[in-house]
Order: C-alpha cells, then sequence, then structure tokens
C-alpha cells in the first residue's frame, strides 16, 4: 500500500518536497530588538528540520519595522541583518528539507503597544478589547511601495538561503484586509470589485515572481472565507483563485477567518457566518476541507489545507480524496518537534493534544453573555499564549513544559509581549535616528 504522506511531491516551478507533510506558520516572537533573527530562531528551525516535516514555513517576516503582527517579529525593512537570516536558513534545511520565508504585514491588526500609527486599506478600526489603533487610509503610492517591498524581501530571502515564499494573504492582515468589503471601502483602482481588491495581491505577486525567478517556489495563503457577514466571502475566494491561475503560484494554502472570527483556531465570534460543519468534515477533522474541495474545483495549483489535522486516518483521507495535496500542521511541533519524522515512520497515528481553559471562576461580574464571550476570548488566548511560551522554550534549547498552567502561560505570554514591544520601540527610534544596528 502507498504510504501517501511520505510521497514527494513536485511543484510546477519543478522544485521537489520530499513528502506531503508541512510545518505550517506560527508567530515565534524570537527576533532581536532590531528586529533580525537570531540564535533563538536558528535552534527552533533546526530542531523542526530534523523532525522531519518535508516544508517548514515560517513565522510571518514583516516588511515594514513600524507595523508588526507582534513584538519579536523579524522584519526586512533598513534594518541589515542578511547575516543572521542566512543564519536562520541554513540551520532550518539542514535536513534537507524546504524552508520558505512567509512575508507579510500586519496592516489594521498591530496592538497599540506596538504602534498607534496603522495602515489598511480604508480607516476600520478593529473592535477587539480597545487594542487596537484606528488605522490610516493607505495612500496609493505606499501601496506601490509595498509592493516593491514584498518582492525585496522574496529576493532577499532566496540570497540568504531560504528555498522559497509565501505572501500572506490571508487571516485579516494586510493584503487580506484589501480583499475584503467590510475593511477595503476604497473607490480607486484598489477597490469595489473583486478584481480590484484583488489587485494588491495580484500586483505582488507578479513583482515577486519577477524579483526572484521561474524556479523559485512561490505559495499564496488565502482566506476560503472570513467567516464575517459581509466580509470576503467564499465566492470571493473562488474568483480569487481563478484570477491566481495565471500568476504562476506553486501552492495555494487554505484557511479562514480573522481576527474578530478566528476560526483557524477553532473559535467563532458574535456575527459569525461560517456554515455548519458536515459530518464528513468533522470525521476528517480539518475546519476547512468543505471550503478546499469547493476551491479544488477551480483552482489550477496545488493546494495545502491546515487546521485541524491530527490523526493519521484523517490526513491520508484527505489526500487520497484528493482534497489537498500537502497537510499544514502546526501546535503539535509545538510539544513533539520530531512529531512527522514519527507519523512517516508510523511509530504513532497522532497528532499531540493540548487543549487546556483558563479558570476564571463563576464570580458575579463574570455573568451573561458579554463576559461568557469574555471568557472564550481569554482562553483563546490563553492557549495561544500556551503554545507561545513552548516555541519559545524549544527556540531556547529547552524541552516542551506541557504541565504549565494555561493561566500562567497567559500571563507570561503578555508579559514577554510588552517587555519585548518596549525593547522594539527603543531600537526602532535608535534606526529612525540613523544608529547603525550592532554586528551580532
Amino acid at each position: 500500500m502507498t504510504d501517501l504522506l511520505a510521497q514527494p511531491f513536485t511543484l510546477p516551478c519543478g522544485a521537489t518536497l520530499p513528502n506531503r507533510l508541512c510545518k505550517a506558520a506560527m508567530t515565534e516572537g524570537l527576533a532581536d530588538s532590531w528586529l533580525r533573527a537570531t540564535p533563538e530562531l536558528a535552534t527552533l528551525y533546526r530542531r523542526w528540520s530534523e523532525g522531519g516535516a518535508g516544508l517548514l514555513l515560517t513565522g510571518n517576516v514583516q516588511i515594514d519595522r513600524n507595523v508588526l503582527e507582534r513584538p519579536g517579529n523579524v522584519a526586512i525593512d533598513r534594518n541589515d541583518g542578511i547575516k543572521q537570516l542566512k543564519a536562520w536558513a541554513k540551520a532550518g534545511t539542514v535536513a534537507g528539507n524546504h524552508l520558505w520565508m512567509q512575508i507579510s504585514h500586519a496592516g489594521r491588526q498591530s496592538p497599540r503597544y506596538i504602534t498607534n500609527h496603522t495602515l489598511a486599506p480604508s480607516s476600520v478600526r478593529l473592535p477587539l478589547l480597545g487594542n487596537y489603533a484606528t488605522p490610516r487610509e493607505l495612500r496609493e503610492d505606499e501601496i506601490l511601495d509595498f509592493i516593491q517591498r514584498f518582492a525585496h524581501a522574496a529576493a532577499t530571502a532566496r540570497a540568504t538561503g531560504f528555498t522559497g515564499v509565501q505572501i500572506h494573504s490571508a487571516h485579516g492582515y494586510l493584503l487580506s484586509s484589501f480583499l475584503s468589503p467590510v475593511t477595503n471601502m476604497r473607490r480607486d483602482a484598489w477597490g469595489g470589485s473583486v478584481q480590484n481588491r484583488a489587485r494588491f495581491l495580484i500586483e505582488t505577486l507578479r513583482a515577486t515572481r519577477k524579483a526572484v525567478g521561474a524556479d523559485f517556489p512561490i505559495s499564496v495563503k488565502l482566506n476560503s472565507d472570513d467567516f464575517r457577514k459581509g466580509g470576503f466571502s467564499n465566492e470571493d475566494c473562488l474568483q480569487v483563485v481563478q484570477l491566481l491561475n495565471t500568476e504562476g503560484v506553486d501552492l495555494l494554502e487554505i484557511s479562514g477567518g480573522t481576527y474578530e472570527q478566528p476560526k483557524l483556531l477553532g473559535f467563532e465570534g458574535r456575527g459569525s457566518s461560517a456554515e455548519p460543519q458536515r459530518q464528513t468534515t468533522r470525521k476528517r477533522e480539518a475546519y476547512f476541507l468543505d471550503y478546499a474541495e469547493k476551491i479544488r474545483k477551480v483552482a489550477k495549483m496545488p493546494l495545502m489545507v491546515t487546521g485541524g489535522f491530527r490523526t493519521r486516518e484523517g490526513m491520508e483521507e484527505a489526500l487520497r480524496d484528493n482534497a489537498c495535496d500537502v497537510i499544514g500542521l502546526g501546535r503539535p511541533f509545538c510539544t513533539q518537534t520530531d512529531f512527522a519524522k514519527r507519523l512517516l515512520a508510523h511509530e504513532i497515528n497522532e497528532a499531540p493534544r493540548f487543549e487546556k481553559t483558563v479558570k476564571l471562576g463563576q464570580s458575579r461580574w463574570l455573568s451573561g453573555a458579554s463576559p461568557i464571550f469574555f471568557i472564550k476570548i481569554m482562553n483563546l488566548l490563553g492557549q495561544q499564549g500556551w503554545y507561545y511560551q513552548q516555541i519559545m522554550r524549544l527556540g531556547h534549547g529547552l524541552a516542551p513544559d506541557e504541565g504549565r498552567g494555561t493561566l500562567k502561560a497567559l500571563v507570561l505570554y503578555f508579559w514577554d509581549e510588552l517587555t519585548t514591544a518596549a525593547r522594539m520601540r527603543k531600537a526602532r527610534r535608535q534606526l529612525d535616528a540613523g544608529v547603525v544596528p550592532p554586528n551580532g
């Protein structure tokens, strides 16, 4: 019987992935104060490279050092760091796997403790816990500049040893927000019709391909649906995929949701437009397989689905049914770095699961619908914080702390965010003043 997960896969550009497993992008928060790669990132990705997945995707590398997804993002924006990128790429490919740099701009989803000067297609604020400023609408010359910055980051990735790139156009970040009618209310050539809303993404792909050449893998991460009423819908997605068919995309990763609707994390907020999940999809585990099957009918490029896969049976069924070509996995690699190797060797058949809850009690002020929603958000952030803490431990050469409580992880996560943000802001002021970053 053919071992589907272990089969190599050749991309349209000619590059071949050693197997069908991908360590999906997860934000690391391990850059230095100057937003350059660090020995901790090299340690982390060496462990993941040796862990057996054929493809590793980095957490989002930013094209704008002023507007980040979180403190500790790596950025490629007048901050040097070439030597550090080379060390990261070398460590992340020691086992012969691919390592692709995910390139992104956070847009309006940059927290206040990073900046009060967020950017977006239109001035539509993210109303989440008061943590996000009202963004400024981008000028056309800034859009054109960002297109070239994406291309420059991709060329830098190739020059420093990364074996591919992924353009992040999902989860409500800048390119994704241009696709949504809720956040893109422009009346110029960058807004209105689906074709206009997708123009930023399409022009970015064209500039990127020109910068890296025909033989270098370029992936796109795209929402199958924002799951928000009036937002980027599955019908919109199908139209965008048709536009992407002629742009030389080597792998399309299907995901979904935004900060308001973090469906990628298995959570639905208020105002969700998500359809009830079919029983067959529940059996197959992955959140977005139903959507991937619709996309498969129009897509001419290979597909990757990320989110929810936990068993060999579910992964193999998705490949066998031709629902996707590559399986994306994230959280399992935070506690078992060799999860893929053991899965491919048939030593295990299921990924680790660590879903904990924040215990906030039943005090009087936590009664009613709104506090219940608050508790859900805290549980979501607590779980995220728990995994972020594991990633940091891995980067420091430590074993995962599987016994760490979720509430403790949440507190430590926010402490790390705030202290890292303070160091980053200081370094940013120095860069703005013309100070050259120290060699390191």
